[in-house]
Formats: structure tokens, sequence, C-alpha cells
């Protein structure tokens, strides 16, 4: 019968779907979630490795949790991503708005320089800036040689050299998220505001960058989950007392041998950045970000 064929055909194509699916299902399993469970295993004890504690329980959990010390890296590791997110905003969306709205034959060498420096390794990028703001770098060389300055500036090893680092790290995910929302905007749509009497301005403020918030929302999402996770950046630029929340968890893990202590570390890091991730679905809905992101 004609229904049951079509019902028939219809199974055919679940399963084919979800026989599609397998492969991506696999591989977040085994990638994400099985190591995600022996963190928290490990985290309570149940497996044990390096010098950590054989008896399972919460006593790792309850450590770190009622220690403020590590509460006040927590916020200041969010707060430096946010600053760096910032300033990557600001910073990333001219280049972007230019990409998108020029028409000259050099676009696309001028996107292939954006995307150049993923091809350097990010530990050589990151002390590249050793050379820039140290005591005999690029600056301090160039400010001494005009007489401005007897002694150099103390540019490196402090928290602004490491949100220097950060931005440089997070600037082209920033651009590149941007780009792709305002080169997908109707390009009629800020002429017809020219022509019911707004000004470039106002058409760019009441019509483009409304439009631009999901690539704006999704580069800035993007870039704070990946500031907030660094620890090459505070290591190379930043002092004693500029390390973040991911050079605890490295500490604990590969130098003190404290796998369980690392364990919660990396779970209260894991868990405030999904809260973050939460407040952004919840104004700004997942599926408007990954659509801008795509």
């Amino acid at each position: 019968m004609p229904g049951t064929d079509s019902k028939g055909a219809d199974s055919k194509r679940a399963l084919a779907h979800r026989w599609l699916l397998a492969p991506a299902i696999i591989a977040i399993t085994l990638l994400l979630l099985v190591p995600l469970l022996f963190t928290v295993l490990l985290s309570l004890g149940i497996l044990n490795v390096g010098n950590s504690e054989n008896t399972a329980g919460t006593g790792a959990w309850q450590s770190v949790l009622g220690d403020g010390f590590y509460w006040w890296f927590l916020v200041k590791t969010l707060l430096v991503a946010g600053v760096s997110t910032l300033v990557a905003a600001l910073l990333g969306y001219p280049p972007a708005y230019f990409l998108a709205t020029s028409r000259s034959r050099w676009r696309p060498l001028l996107l292939l320089l954006i995307v150049l420096p993923f091809w350097i390794s990010y530990i050589i990028r990151t002390m590249s800036w050793i050379n820039v703001l140290g005591a005999s770098g690029a600056i301090n060389e160039a400010a001494m040689g005009l007489g401005l300055i007897d002694t150099p500036w103390p540019l490196l090893y402090n928290q602004v050299s490491v949100i220097v680092g950060l931005v440089h790290f997070i600037l082209p995910f920033m651009i590149l998220n941007i780009y792709v929302a305002l080169d997908g905007l109707d390009e009629s749509l800020p002429g017809a505001a020219k022509s019911l009497g707004a000004s470039s301005w106002q058409a760019f403020c009441r019509v483009t960058l409304p439009l631009s918030v999901p690539g704006l929302a999704a580069g800035s999402l993007i870039c704070f989950l990946l500031a907030a996770g660094s620890y090459v950046t505070p290591i190379i630029l930043g002092g004693p007392k500029d390390a973040m929340f991911a050079n605890l968890i490295y500490e604990a893990m590969i130098i003190q041998l404290d796998w369980r202590t690392g364990a919660v570390l990396a779970l209260l890091l894991l868990g405030a950045l999904g809260m973050v991730t939460a407040i952004a679905a919840r104004f700004l809905g997942l599926e408007r970000i990954g659509r801008a992101a795509a």
C-alpha cells in the first residue's frame, strides 16, 4: 500500500541519518565525554594518579571551594578574558567592516593576511612579543633612540603584556566572525535607511551594527573562552602575579602531580565558562550565534 511504502521510506531515511551521525557521536563520546568522566572520577578520588590521596570522597572539592585563593584567581581570569575580548572587539570591528564593504581586488589578500597567523605556532607568536615589549625590544629601543626616555619602560612581564598577547591571539577569530556576519547582510538596507533621511553614521548605528550583533556575539564568546583557558601567554609574557586559572591547573597536575586537585580546578573552570555560555545562550540564543559563526 502507498502509505506503508511511505512509512518504510521514512524509517529508512531516519536510519540512514542515524548512521551518518554515528561517527560524530563516537568522536564526541571518545574525545569529550570519556575524558570528562575520567576528570570527574579523578576529582572524587575514585581514580588515583600521581600524588593524589588514595581515599575517595569530596575532600578535594571542599578544599578548593573553601579556599578564597582559587576564587580570586578565577575572578581575575574572567576579568582578564573579558578585557581582552572587549579590546579585540574594538580593534576587530573596523577591519571586519572594511573587508565586508570593500570591493577592492586586494580583499582576498587581506583575508589571507588575517588567516596567516594560524599558520604560525601560537608559542612562537607569543614569544615574538618579547622582542617588541622587552627592555631591549623595538618599542624601548625606538623611544630611547628618539631621546624620549633614559631607562627602558617596564612593558613586559605584567598584566598589560598578558592582555596584549591574548588580544594578539584572539583577534583573528573576532575579525573573521564579524566579517562573516557583515558580509551576509543585505547591502540595500543601509542605502534604504539613507534614502529615508538617515546619515551614514545613523544608518550604521541603527541598521548595520544591530544586524551584525550575532557575529559580534559569536566572536566575543569564542574569544572569551579561548582567553580564559589560555596558560601559555601568562607563562611567557606575565610575571609570577599574572598567572591565570589554567596555570593553576598546570601547576597542580604537571608540577605537583596532584591530579585530584587539578581535576577539581579543571571542572571549576569548565563550570564557570559553561555558565558564561549559558548566559550568552539565554540573552542571544545559541542558534543565532551558531549561524553567525558558521
